[in-house]
């Protein structure tokens, strides 16, 4: 699969949206990562993936707009619910269902299971289980980056704006100027959690505190996601400093296998997925750039054809032999 950045380099802009080639592009890997996300959690059910899985199913137009944005010398880290970054970042679907299956021929050799992927060759310096970690992770990284004019981008969710991690990176990104983009993904909820009851104020008012630049957006609009996020990479880039993005979105499973998402307000989750990212992504298609309908439902038969394979040689896969490691390269 050719990087985001490929992509964005053959596909022209119009007005700061995607045209009708890039926005296909970026429907095909929402509609991958939702596929995938659902095959995970199926083949979890069947005990075929251990530990435990955090799904990104709703999310979908985050990480693929603010990917789309970013060139090869760029860096992400993700969350505990990273699939969905890592995928986005171009990580082979592959490679990455069978490191969630624990096979040899996963991206860290089945080592690292759902929550610590990590793969170099593809920008990805990590996902993150501890809350947070991705913003020091990032913040680290733009270090070494501005060295060559690279941009690195942390994804987190809203309760990880209430831990330390998040002011004093900021605060550290701001005073040295870091070419840094956190990208605070507001699901609504920490866990179980209404974000409100337990944070004060607006969460974008915080970066703006520390007078970052700041922008929140429809975190369920793919073409308003990546709008946003390239003027951001581009500030950071050019030497403004440490930005920062607030999406509004929504996931559409439990925060994790054992829950079952029953203290969501009544039609919250109905109302959510009238605003669905694939859905949006569909109609802008159809509506806003004329594609044929046919076009769209022959990409999705291709993402269900490429998940069936997936299975069939996720699960064919060797298990690694005990004590065989797997050595990564940048």
């Amino acid at each position: 699969m050719a990087s985001p950045h490929t992509e964005a380099e053959h596909a022209a802009s119009v007005d700061g949206h995607a045209d009708k080639a890039l926005l296909l592009t970026l429907y095909r890997r929402m509609r991958l990562i939702r596929r995938f996300e659902e095959t995970v959690q199926s083949l979890f059910q069947r005990g075929e993936v251990h530990g435990t899985t955090h799904l990104y199913s709703g999310q979908e137009a985050v990480a693929v707009g603010v990917c789309s944005t970013l060139g090869e010398d760029d860096r992400a880290a993700g969350t505990y619910r990273g699939h969905g970054h890592a995928l986005a970042l171009g990580v082979d679907p592959q490679g990455l269902l069978d490191e969630l299956l624990g096979r040899a021929t996963g991206v860290c050799g089945g080592r690292a299971g759902s929550m610590n992927v990590v793969d170099l060759e593809h920008r990805l310096i990590g996902c993150f289980g501890i809350v947070g970690g991705s913003i020091a992770a990032a913040t680290g990284a733009a270090l070494a980056l501005r060295r060559r004019q690279g941009v690195a981008v942390a994804f987190f969710g809203d309760g990880a704006t209430n831990q330390g991690y998040f002011h004093e990176c900021l605060n550290f990104a701001k005073v040295l100027g870091l070419p840094v983009v956190y990208v605070c993904e507001n699901n609504l909820y920490g866990e179980f959690t209404p974000w409100e009851d337990v944070t004060a104020g607006q969460i974008r008012a915080r970066a703006e505190t520390l007078e970052l630049g700041a922008a929140s957006v429809d975190g369920q609009d793919v073409r308003a996601v990546r709008a946003a996020a390239a003027e951001a990479v581009g500030r950071a880039r050019a030497g403004e400093g440490p930005q920062f993005i607030e999406a509004r979105t929504y996931r559409y499973v439990g925060h994790s296998r054992s829950d079952p998402g029953a203290y969501r307000k009544e039609g919250e989750l109905e109302a959510w997925r009238e605003r669905d990212p694939l859905v949006l992504a569909r109609a802008a298609l159809l509506d806003d750039l004329g594609e044929q309908p046919a076009v769209l439902d022959a990409v999705e038969v291709e993402v269900e054809s490429e998940i069936a394979r997936l299975i069939e040689r996720g699960l064919e896969a060797p298990y690694p032999a005990p004590g065989a490691a797997r050595e990564f390269k940048d």
